[in-house]
C-alpha cells in the first residue's frame, strides 16, 4: 500500500532490519519484572483481554521481532520489541502508557539487506527522492535536510520509523505492503 500523507515527525527516525526469525515466540506478563500472570504467543494477538490477561508489565521476546499496541485490533501507539528481556515498561516503549491492545509478529523482513524504502520531499511521491536500506539515527545523518517526509514508499521488508533523533519518542512501524495505523 502507497501512503501519501505528509507525517508530522518533526524529525523522523529511521531503523530498519528487524530481522525475521524462522519462529516467532514472546511471553507476556501483567507484572514488571517477568511477575504474575504470564502467557505465551507464537502468533498475533489482536486483544490481550481475550487471552486472560488485562495488560503487559514485562515481556520476553524468545525469538522474531514483535509489535505491541495501545489499543484492540493494533490500534493506538506502538512499540517494537526485539529479541531479549523487557522487565518495566519503560524499558521499552517511548509511550507512557502500556499495551492493553494486542501485538504481532513482525513478517515481513527476510533479512536486513532486503528492506528498502523510497523517501520523498514531497506528497504523491513527488520532488527529490532517496533510497533506505540501512539504519540512520536520524536522517539528517543520511543527508536528508528536510524536517519532514512529505510521502513514503517501502518496497520490501519493514522499518521503524521514529519522531526524534537517536530512536527516541513515537514509533511509526512501516512494512511492505502494509502501513499500521496510530
Amino acid at each position: 500500500m502507497y501512503r501519501n500523507t505528509r507525517y508530522p515527525m518533526n524529525q523522523p527516525m529511521v531503523h530498519s532490519g528487524m530481522g525475521m526469525a524462522p519462529f516467532f515466540k514472546v511471553t507476556v506478563f501483567e507484572q514488571e519484572h517477568f511477575q504474575g500472570k504470564c502467557q505465551e504467543f507464537t502468533s498475533e494477538c489482536c486483544n490481550i483481554q481475550e487471552c486472560g490477561l488485562d495488560n503487559i508489565r514485562s515481556i520476553r521476546v524468545e525469538s522474531g521481532a514483535w509489535v505491541g499496541f495501545e489499543h484492540n485490533d493494533f490500534q493506538g501507539s506502538s512499540s517494537s520489541w526485539r529479541g531479549g528481556e523487557y522487565p518495566h515498561w519503560d524499558s521499552y516503549s517511548g509511550s507512557l502508557s502500556y499495551p492493553r491492545g494486542g501485538f504481532m509478529p513482525l513478517c515481513g523482513i527476510v533479512s536486513h539487506q532486503s528492506s528498502r524504502m523510497m523517501i520523498f520531499e514531497k506528497e504523491n511521491f513527488l520532488g527529490r527522492s532517496v533510497e533506505m536500506c540501512d539504519d540512520y539515527p536520524s536522517l539528517q545523518a543520511m543527508g536528508w535536510m528536510k524536517p519532514e517526509v512529505g510521502s513514503m514508499h517501502v518496497q520490501c521488508g519493514a522499518f521503524v520509523c521514529y519522531q526524534f533523533p537517536g530512536y527516541r519518542g513515537q514509533q511509526y512501524i512501516m512494512e511492505c505492503e502494509r502501513r499500521i495505523q496510530h
